[in-house]
């Protein structure tokens, strides 16, 4: 059994770096995130407030379909995911190079 802490450092899987994110980010304080499928809103909250030191507003979520893919060995299909969209408190930022800096460390 995982312990809480540990599936809290696994839910984040990465932030979405894309155009909509970013004019997202710019206008309403929000990051956008890919999660495990199964994570819930408050455990998301949890884990971007432990990692990043910041507060979070709001958190929602949305189930994206993977896409139908044709190639030579014939139809395939891409994995379901699960996108949040995390709303930050005024003032707080998320800084992702404390993150990676911090790994590198360990």
């Amino acid at each position: 059994m995982m312990s809480r802490q540990a599936r809290l450092m696994n839910i984040l899987r990465a932030p979405i770096i894309s155009e909509k994110g970013n004019m997202v980010a710019e206008s309403n304080n929000t990051a956008a995130f890919k999660v495990l499928p199964n994570a819930r809103k408050d455990e998301i909250k949890q884990a971007v407030e432990m990692l990043f030191n910041v507060k979070v507003l709001s958190v929602r979520t949305l189930n994206v379909a993977g896409k139908a893919r044709r190639s030579a060995h014939g139809m395939g299909r891409r994995s379901d995911w699960k996108k949040a969209y995390v709303t930050l408190e005024k003032g707080q930022e998320l800084n992702f190079d404390a993150l990676s800096a911090d790994k590198e460390n360990k």
